[in-house]
C-alpha cells in the first residue's frame, strides 16, 4: 500500500472499531471494548484491541468475530484476511493484579520457588491440569524448534554447539553435542518467536506516541518496549524516533532470517538486539523451556553477535561523562550520544536510509 492507501485503511479500521462498544460473546456474555490501536504498514495492518472479558478465550473469540464482520462490511477491505489472532494479558495490568494479591496462594517472588509452587498446585489440581500444562509446553517446544530454521544467518556453532569438524569422534562428546544442538534450536526458535513480538510491540508503541503526540517520558498511555531503552534519553523518544527504531529492528531481524547478516551496524541495532534477547527469554520462561543449557545457548549467541558490550553503559547514569565525552574516546568506547545511535559504525555497515536520515531531513 502507498501512503494514501495506508491512511485510508487506518480511517476505515478506526471508524469501524470505534462504532462498537460491546461485543456479545457466547451464551450472551458481554465483552467491553475500551481502546484500540491501528498500525498500518505497506503489507497490511496491526490491530490491537483492549477489552474487558471474563476469560482470555472469550476475548479472543469476540474480537476475531467483530474484526471479521468489519472486513466483510467494508467494500474496500473485503479482500483483507486475518493472518493471526492472539490474546494477551496486558503486562502492566497483570503486574498490578499480582502486586495487589496478598494471600496464601500468592506465588513466590523467586523464580525457582515459583516454579515449585506452580508444580505443587498443578499436582493438587488433578491430572487434567497437569496434562494441559505439559501439552502446552510441548506444543511451544515443537513450534520453536520448527521456527529455528528461519534464523538462517546463524549456524549452531554461534549458540555454543561443537563444530563437527572439531569433534574428535569420542562417543561422549557426540552425545553432548547432540543435546546442545537441540538447546541451540530452542534458543534460535525463541529468537524468531521473539522477533514477531518485538515488531508487533514496536508498531504499537509507534502508534501510541503518534496518537498522543508525546515522548516516552511524558506519555500517559502504557508502552510495550520503548520504556526499556536507556532512561536518560526518554524525552528524545518521540514518534519519529520510534519509527526510526522500528525500521532499524526490522532491518536487523531481516538480515538475521535472510542469511545475509554479518555484523551489527549501529548502536540502535545493539539496543534492538538487547530487546529481542529479552523477548526470547520471556517466551522461553513463559512456556517453562528456559533451563541452564538453553540459557547457555542464548549467552553464547550474545557473546558471538555483539562485538562489545559498551551499549550497557547507557543504562548506568554514573558514566555519562565517559561514554559521551573525550574520556570515552580515549578508552576506545563507542560514541553513545543519542545523535550517533543510527550512524553506521563504519562504511561497511548497512543502516536503512529512513533510520539513518536526520530528523530535519525527513518529513515528520
Amino acid at each position: 500500500m502507498d501512503a494514501l492507501q495506508r491512511a485510508g485503511a487506518v480511517a476505515l479500521l478506526e471508524k469501524g472499531i470505534s462504532s462498537v462498544e460491546t461485543i456479545e460473546g457466547p451464551d450472551g456474555m458481554e465483552v467491553d471494548i475500551f481502546e484500540s490501536i491501528v498500525a498500518v504498514h505497506p503489507g497490511g495492518a496491526l490491530l490491537k484491541i483492549f477489552v474487558d472479558a471474563p476469560a482470555l478465550e472469550f476475548a479472543e473469540e469476540a474480537v476475531q468475530t467483530v474484526v471479521g464482520e468489519l472486513l466483510e462490511r467494508s467494500e474496500l477491505l473485503a479482500e483483507w484476511t486475518v493472518d493471526r489472532c492472539e490474546v494477551q494479558l496486558h503486562p502492566k495490568l497483570a503486574q498490578e493484579s499480582l502486586d495487589a494479591a496478598d494471600g496464601p496462594d500468592t506465588s513466590p517472588a523467586d523464580a525457582a520457588a515459583r516454579k515449585a509452587h506452580h508444580a505443587e498446585r498443578t499436582s493438587a489440581g488433578g491430572g487434567q491440569e497437569k496434562y494441559d500444562a505439559e501439552a502446552e509446553t510441548q506444543a511451544a517446544r515443537s513450534r520453536m524448534l520448527t521456527m529455528s530454521a528461519e534464523l538462517r544467518s546463524f549456524p549452531p556453532v554461534m549458540f555454543g554447539v561443537l563444530d563437527p569438524e572439531d569433534d574428535d569422534g569420542e562417543g561422549e562428546e557426540d552425545v553432548d553435542a547432540g543435546l546442545l544442538a537441540e538447546d541451540a534450536k530452542l534458543a534460535a526458535g525463541a529468537l524468531v518467536y521473539g522477533t514477531h513480538l518485538l515488531v508487533d510491540e514496536l508498531f504499537q508503541d509507534v502508534q501510541t506516541l503518534t496518537q498522543t503526540r508525546s515522548n516516552v517520558a511524558e506519555c500517559e498511555k502504557p508502552l510495550w518496549l520503548l520504556e526499556e531503552l536507556p532512561g536518560r534519553y526518554a524525552l528524545e523518544y518521540d514518534a519519529h524516533f520510534a519509527r526510526r527504531f522500528l525500521v532499524t529492528a526490522i532491518a536487523m531481524t531481516s538480515r538475521f532470517t535472510s542469511g545475509t547478516f554479518q555484523q551489527l551496524s549501529c548502536l540502535a541495532e545493539e539496543l534492538a538486539l538487547r530487546l529481542l534477547l529479552r523477548e526470547a527469554s520471556v517466551c522461553l520462561e513463559t512456556f517453562g523451556l528456559m533451563d541452564e543449557s538453553v540459557a547457555a545457548a542464548l549467552e553464547a549467541f550474545t557473546e558471538n553477535v555483539y562485538e562489545d558490550m559498551d551499549h550497557e553503559w547507557l543504562y548506568d547514569d554514573s558514566v555519562d561523562e565517559i561514554d559521551e565525552g573525550a574520556a570515552g574516546e580515549a578508552l576506545g568506547v563507542t560514541p553513545m550520544a543519542i545523535g550517533s545511535w543510527f550512524t553506521p559504525f563504519n562504511k561497511g555497515r548497512y543502516v536503512h536510509p529512513y533510520a539513518g536520515a536526520a530528523p530535519e531531513d525527513v518529513g515528520q
